[in-house]
């Protein structure tokens, strides 16, 4: 900033004016910066794709699987009661399908939620995350 002028005669008062060349070569600066550095940013490599006719197909999805759970806290897998190691392993087993299958979980309304909680935890540990909860419609 400038806070006189050569000619004290005209101006007696400071002046007022900014001074804007170091914003302008700072800017210019940065300009040339990013001129010179935007074709090491933007380099990809140049292939030349083959052509096919061929559509992919999307993988079949998987029949969704239910969980039920009664208020004792017995797990059953598609109506069938399993232990808790036969449970972890058909987790394991889904969750390498192609494509993970739903898991619909039924609860008894007096399971106790540690129970739900548990089985919602191994499901989402072994990669199966689509989970729905089945309930009986309400009475009017």
């Amino acid at each position: 900033m400038s806070f006189g002028a050569f000619n004290h005669h005209r101006q007696p008062g400071p002046m007022a004016d900014i001074n804007v060349t170091p914003m302008v070569d700072v800017m210019l600066v940065l300009l040339v910066i990013f001129i010179l550095g935007a074709p090491v940013w933007t380099s990809s490599v140049q292939l030349e794709l083959p052509k096919a006719q061929a559509q992919a197909t999307p993988p079949a999805p998987a029949a969704p699987v239910t969980v039920a759970i009664d208020a004792r806290g017995q797990v059953y897998w598609n109506n069938e009661a399993v232990t808790s190691t036969v449970f972890e392993q058909r987790l394991v087993e889904a969750a390498r399908l192609p494509v993970p299958p739903e898991l619909q979980l039924r609860a008894d309304k007096d399971t106790r939620y540690e129970v739900v909680a548990q089985v919602m935890a191994a499901a989402q540990l072994h990669g199966l995350t689509r989970l729905g909860f089945v309930t009986d419609p309400a009475k009017k």
